[in-house]
């Protein structure tokens, strides 16, 4: 297993979250990495992105509000998420930039994000 995705939540809109990728192969320490959601009926779409310099982008759906960052040492991603919204709810996941990469890792299982009242 490359990537394990933790932290989703049922939250109110407005709430804050964070979110975490594990990986226990160390692989995201050498791929430019992207934060992905998919909501019901939706495709997949990244949202965030993390390059291997550290530069950052985001989908304007979410920039400003969420923040995309690495911990090296313990080989993870998180995915800061503030000022949640309804339309944010979706399974997260984490995986390679497909901007970058050819191939991406095996899909986790994500992480459930539902914002809702």
């Amino acid at each position: 297993v490359d990537v394990v995705e933790s932290g989703g939540a049922l939250v109110q809109p407005g709430d804050s979250l964070t979110l975490s990728c594990a990986s226990p192969t160390r692989v995201v320490n050498f791929y430019a990495m992207a934060w992905y959601r998919q909501a019901p009926g939706k495709q997949r779409e990244s949202v965030a992105r993390l390059s291997r310099d550290g530069a950052t982008d985001y989908d304007e759906s979410v920039k400003d509000r969420f923040t995309i960052s690495k911990d090296s040492a313990e080989a993870t991603i998180y995915l800061r998420m503030n000022n949640l919204k309804p339309e944010d709810t979706a399974i997260y996941y984490c995986n390679a930039d497909a901007r970058v990469h050819n191939s991406r890792f095996a899909w986790g299982q994500g992480t459930q994000v539902t914002v809702s009242e």
